[in-house]
């Protein structure tokens, strides 16, 4: 692929000036003398198409789809990854030199760097995972999980309806468990991760009891405002291993960067203090 003389990318969502991707882009565009431009760009769900069609010809190489349009843009696009469709969205879109675009998803797999980065002797078939949540967050967590090896997931929701859509989606290996029994299964569980917004700074703190958690027990929070949030910070002192949520953030970033601008950047702690 040539990339243009100025390449240029960015995160659509509405709103977006909370956005970190600028940030991070701009960080390794800096730390890796590469001519590119990272732009966040605020979009209104009607217009989501006909910007999407646009920018190709305005010199774009691809960009970050946030929220709310991420299942929106995967009928927005000429192409669909597999791991898109399974989780059901799309966060990265390729613009193709013949100005199509490719939509795929690398929140599983920013997921997964992280945990593994994280928590390096984390293994997926020690056993069972719970997983706190059942939004798109959940999917593309119980997508990688699964794609790992691990053999069985415990899913609760607040809502039970939403899954059971993820257990038909995603098979037998996800077990139901009711929202206000989830306690009860964490002495199960090798691998814990929180994917609602409970305990992130402005919402309602996470109410699960924790007694159950057992030392060996990899905990993880898809929250990373605070960085440290509750959950990690009761699972620490229980002596569990825990992973902040700010990688994730910084691990999904990777593959489009590397296709948008040519260099595969590395997450380090320079890249976490740059973003802070």
């Amino acid at each position: 692929m040539t990339l243009p003389s100025i390449p240029l990318s960015g995160v659509i969502g509405d709103p977006i000036a909370h956005s970190k991707s600028p940030k991070l882009h701009g960080y390794w565009l800096r730390k890796y003398g590469l001519n590119g431009q990272y732009v966040p760009l605020e979009v209104e769900t009607d217009d989501l198409a006909n910007v999407l069609k646009a920018m190709p010809r305005m010199g774009f190489v691809g960009c970050n789809v946030t929220l709310p349009h991420k299942e929106r843009a995967l009928h927005c696009v000429d192409q669909i990854t597999d791991r898109a469709t399974l989780i059901g969205a799309v966060n990265t879109i390729i613009f193709r030199n013949d100005g199509t675009s490719l939509g795929d998803n690398t929140d599983g797999y920013g997921f997964i760097e992280n945990l593994r980065q994280g928590a390096p002797n984390w293994l997926a078939d020690t056993g069972p995972a719970v997983v706190l949540g059942a939004g798109g967050a959940a999917r593309a967590v119980i997508a990688s999980l699964l794609d790992a090896g691990v053999a069985e997931i415990f899913l609760t929701n607040r809502t039970r309806a939403r899954s059971e859509q993820l257990r038909e989606d995603f098979g037998a290996r996800v077990i139901i468990v009711d929202w206000i029994q989830a306690g009860n299964v964490l002495e199960k569980a090798a691998t814990l991760v929180n994917t609602t917004s409970l305990g992130m700074i402005g919402k309602p703190e996470l109410r699960v009891p924790l007694d159950g958690l057992q030392k060996n027990t990899v905990v993880t929070d898809l929250v990373y405002t605070p960085i440290q949030t509750p959950l990690l910070a009761k699972a620490s002192s229980k002596g569990c291993t825990t992973v902040d949520g700010l990688g994730m953030l910084l691990h999904q970033a990777v593959p489009g960067f590397e296709r948008w601008f040519g260099r595969r950047p590395v997450v380090d702690d320079e890249t976490r203090q740059a973003i802070q």
